[in-house]
């Protein structure tokens, strides 16, 4: 029998502040309400865990509500825009949530209800898989580009 993999769509949301350096110069503190939204899948054939993956995400979402994100590991070393920050957030995601039998496809990020940054697994699927799957082997191995711990 053939496994079958259900798509669900979550939406989460973060407080968090931040500020971009251009010319090498710190604009001002600012605040947005950062939402997140993934599509994942799984190969779940009986009741979804929904409570495993919603705790997981409170879990990732608690280390940094309300916090000065250029503060927060990795991005006191980088600069913390929309796209390097979908970038971190979905490998962190991933290696979160697939342990919990999910797979990240998508996350969505948004510092504004008019302004999001997507990352699509599918849509870069020659390299994403391999940088995932060379991340997930590498996580007990030492820090790579971004640390998740």
């Amino acid at each position: 029998m053939a496994k079958t993999y259900r798509q669900y769509k979550f939406k989460f949301y973060l407080n968090m502040n931040h500020f971009i350096i251009i010319d090498e110069k710190p604009g001002e503190v600012h605040p947005h309400t950062w939402e997140f939204i993934i599509s994942v899948i799984s190969d779940q054939n009986e009741m979804t865990p929904f409570a495993n993956i919603e705790r997981k995400m409170d879990e990732i979402m608690e280390r940094y509500q309300d916090r000065l994100l250029n503060e927060c590991a990795p991005f006191d070393t980088i600069v913390p825009t929309v796209e390097n920050a979908a970038k971190y957030f979905f490998g962190f995601i991933q290696d979160n949530i697939i342990q919990e039998g999910w797979i990240l496809l998508m996350l969505e990020l948004s510092e504004t209800p008019t302004r999001s940054y997507v990352i699509n697994a599918l849509l870069n699927e020659e390299t994403i898989w391999d940088e995932w799957y060379d991340a997930v082997s590498k996580k007990n191995q030492g820090p790579d580009e971004f640390d998740y711990d």
